[in-house]
């Protein structure tokens, strides 16, 4: 039977695979899993029939699909790992195809096995989606580069162009200098103000005088005002003493202006800082001011957003439900009727509930509207659109389990930020024991981004499997969401609940704390969001079960809670600063001494030499710097060092010919992956990182200031990958480079001051792949290159690429990938 025949050979193809494509393999494995179960139906005749009670031609084109699919899990050994995008595209594909067995198989395979499998759910294409993800890379990654430059418009919009002329028509003839857009949350309010900031005739009036600030709830004056001179205007060292300072220079600055009109857009307004927008209005001709928010404010005119008619709302339901020709027939139109006419006109509810039913039967979506239509309507305010959201979240139960949970954890974070997909792979790691290359964590994501439960931004086409799946991603969620989250997380009484979420606005400790101290809680993910006034005087908190803690600060001094002493369990801690200006960070010391802790990322804090206090964290494995001021905090003590290895003594022996000393000052032993990323005042690279002897990963990236590596960073003998790209200062690497016998992997690009490589460099026998894309200082290689015998793909521009041609005889298999430069990014690099 033919049937049977693609099975046993799409059986033993990946069978075959499994073993030789490590990249792939959690997939394959996956599939064969899926495969095995199935195995059985085929001999027996009852259940095999029934799964062939269907039309003829359906059963032929499944037979070739699955001959395609043994194609596809054949091609697994020869995708690229640097390329991302055809890696996404191709483990994609691997799940459409897992997802059609199952879709195929569905009925008897439900009633055969006891797991828990994703039956009748999902089944379309999974490419698809990933190329609608990556179809606003370029977009989103422009649009939220900073959150107040005017984010770029996503590719389906709809029901929103009466909208636009009639606001365009308010804001332009109206005689009010404050015009609100109120609705709802959900409702397309932030979507009609980026089309109204991109509309010709509103750009041919403003010109660039349209300055984009998300507001938030936690936003002071002086914050915004900080936020469109610093970003917007490019002014540095920017300080205000007062939010009527700040105000006064702002109102100056427009002034001066002249004759041109300006246009604030303060975007997601809460109701308690309407006194923010009556201080920035100004008695000044042209200038105008649009808010979005969900509250009705007094001042000047209000524009009420509706909701989308039937029409538009079906049109949006269909496209976040169907996103495939031909999964519209599967479902009765009655019933799509009825789910669009609960969604009540909700665009975020339409898109949400839309993509939680892609894919399923019929049995799914009458049980859905059943649950909705109990009782009164789900719509009746916004905390029952909340409770129809949950839908969506519901079913990631049975679909993709660890995806709930990590959904719920997005409201770890403040909102309106971007987070960074690999901060989320940390805190992921621990609590779910996902894999450390972040395969898990970007299908987690992209399950998320394909529900509309966030927006996944990838900020460079070229990233690569070998530096990370989540290097350069990123993440956003709509507030309304991050909402839904922090909801269904504290359903539980306090002491009860697996992740406790606080927020602390000024010095207003939450009342329970206050009275609890001396109940422990038993969260294994701890929050705690400040703002900029809070004083860093905690109360205690006896928390002996948390594994991750994140700590999101404002302030321009932080200190760390004295109670994180007591947090034996700690895995994994995350302190970032979302102020203007990097924050202070005090107490390091506290931590000393957590036997657990293995991943740590500070993130735009100031740095002190407390933080060598760090160096006692004998487990610590992963150590993040972004965007830190690093000041004098990472140079070590020098001394006498004479039970250093001969090779290492050599090595530190040449870094201190100009010091006359030898660092022997470590940091933390066991690290294996050290990222220091964005840090501008880096000059140096710390000497102490060649006693690293675990280390396997190192990136220093977009360290404009730095100009030198340490001589002995040869001694890395574990080291697999080593990225030092943008650091456009950086003019040469050590010759001690050669010693890396271990390195894969190397990223050179953007290092405009190289002007040349060590003859070393052809020593590097184990490199695979070499990024070197925008060295144009570079003016030759070394004819060493050529011994580069393993090396399979060099990334590079167009001009680069003709001194790798004039080897390319003597290069074997090596493939040279042209990728296009960007030169204004460049420019900017060199200027910024």
């Amino acid at each position: 039977m033919a049937l049977e025949t693609e099975l046993v050979e799409l059986m033993e193809a990946v069978a075959s695979e499994i073993n030789r494509t490590p990249k792939f393999r959690t997939l394959l494995k996956r599939l064969d899993k899926t495969l095995t179960n199935i195995q059985p139906i085929l001999h027996e005749s009852a259940r095999l029939s029934k799964v062939l009670d269907r039309p003829e031609r359906e059963t032929k084109m499944f037979v070739i699909y699955l001959g395609n699919g043994k194609k596809l899990v054949l091609e697994c050994s020869v995708i690229k790992w640097w390329n991302v995008h055809e890696k996404f595209d191709h483990a994609n594909k691997l799940i459409r195809l897992d997802h059609e067995l199952l879709r195929f198989f569905g009925v008897e395979l439900q009633d055969y096995m006891t797991l828990s499998l994703r039956t009748l759910k999902e089944v379309y294409d999974l490419s698809d989606k990933m190329d609608r993800v990556l179809s606003t890379v370029s977009n989103q990654a422009g649009g939220f580069s900073s959150s107040f430059g005017v984010p770029e418009l996503r590719d389906f919009i709809v029901g929103l162009d009466a909208h636009l002329q009639e606001l365009k028509r308010i804001l332009l003839n109206d005689t009010n200098q404050v015009l609100t857009v109120s609705a709802p949350g959900g409702c397309g309010k932030t979507t009609l103000a980026k089309m109204l900031c991109h509309d010709n005739e509103i750009k041919g009036i403003f010109g660039d005088n349209i300055f984009y600030v998300t507001v938030s709830r936690t936003t002071s004056l002086k914050t915004i005002v900080q936020k469109i001179f610093v970003h917007h205007l490019h002014v540095k060292n920017c300080e205000f003493q007062s939010d009527e300072d700040a105000k006064n220079q702002l109102e100056n600055m427009i002034s001066q202006m002249g004759s041109e009109k300006t246009l604030l857009v303060l975007d997601d307004v809460w109701a308690e800082s309407q006194s923010i927008i009556q201080a920035l209005k100004f008695p000044i001709t042209g200038y105008k001011i649009l808010v979005t928010s969900r509250s009705l404010f007094s001042v000047g005119s209000t524009y009420k957003l509706g909701l989308l008619n039937d029409e538009d709302a079906r049109t949006l339901f269909y496209h976040s439900a169907f996103p495939c020709d031909g999964d519209r027939i599967i479902v009765p139109e009655d019933l799509i009727t009825k789910m669009v006419k609960s969604c009540k006109g909700f665009p975020l509810a339409l898109k949400a509930v839309g993509a939680s039913l892609r894919g399923q039967g019929e049995v799914e979506w009458r049980t859905t509207l059943k649950k909705w239509s109990e009782g009164q309507s789900i719509f009746d305010s916004n905390s029952k659109l909340l409770l129809s959201l949950r839908a969506s979240v519901d079913a990631l139960v049975e679909s993709l389990p660890i995806a709930h949970e990590c959904f719920l954890d997005m409201g770890s974070f403040p909102e309106d930020e971007k987070i960074a997909a690999s901060a989320l792979m940390d805190l992921w790691i621990e609590l779910y024991n996902l894999d450390k290359e972040g395969m898990y964590t970007i299908e987690c994501l992209l399950e998320l981004s394909s529900r509309n439960l966030l927006n996944l931004i990838v900020a460079s086409k070229n990233a690569s499997e070998l530096e990370g799946y989540c290097n350069e991603h990123y993440v956003t969620q709509h507030d309304l969401l991050r909402e839904l989250a922090i909801h269904l997380s504290s359903q539980d009484p306090i002491p009860q609940r697996k992740r406790l979420l606080i927020e602390i606005h000024a010095n207003d400790i939450p009342e329970w704390w206050i009275k609890q101290t001396q109940q422990p809680i038993s969260a294994r993910l701890l929050s705690i969001t400040t703002d900029e006034t809070f004083s860093s005087d905690w109360y205690d908190l006896k928390a002996p079960k948390v594994e991750v803690l994140v700590l999101n600060t404002q302030g321009k001094k932080y200190a760390l809670p004295h109670f994180i002493k007591t947090m034996n369990e700690l895995k994994a801690l995350n302190v970032t600063s979302y102020g203007i200006y990097p924050s202070e960070l005090h107490e390091l010391t506290s931590i000393s001494h957590l036997s657990n802790l293995k991943r740590m990322r500070l993130e735009h804090v100031s740095l002190s030499p407390s933080i060598r206090s760090i160096y006692e964290l004998k487990n610590l494995q992963k150590l993040s710097f972004i965007m830190c001021e690093i000041g004098n905090a990472l140079e070590s003590c020098t001394v006498d060092s004479p039970s250093m290895s001969p090779n290492l003594m050599e090595f530190e022996m040449a870094n201190a010919s100009d010091s006359g000393s030898v660092d022997s000052s470590p940091m933390p032993p066991n690290l294996t992956e050290l990222e220091i990323d964005g840090c501008y005042d880096l000059k140096q690279a710390p000497a102490s990182i060649c006693y690293l002897s675990h280390l396997a990963k190192l990136s220093i990236i977009n360290c404009h200031e730095l100009d030198t590596l340490p001589k002995g960073l040869g001694s890395l003998l574990n080291l697999e990958i080593l990225r030092v790209h943008s650091c456009t200062r950086l003019a040469k690497l050590p010759e001690s480079i050669g010693n890396l016998c271990n390195l894969i992997y190397l990223d050179i690009s953007d290092c405009l001051s190289i002007n040349s490589l060590p003859d070393q460099i052809g020593e590097l026998k184990g490199l695979r792949v070499f990024k070197m894309s925008g060295c144009h200082g570079l003016e030759e290689l070394p004819a060493s290159v050529t011994k580069l015998s393993l090396l399979e793909d060099v990334i590079c521009d167009e001009e680069t690429s003709y001194f790798w041609h004039y080897y390319e005889s003597d290069l074997g298999d090596t493939k040279i990938n042209v990728v296009e430069d960007d030169r204004l990014a460049n420019f900017m690099k060199i200027v910024g």
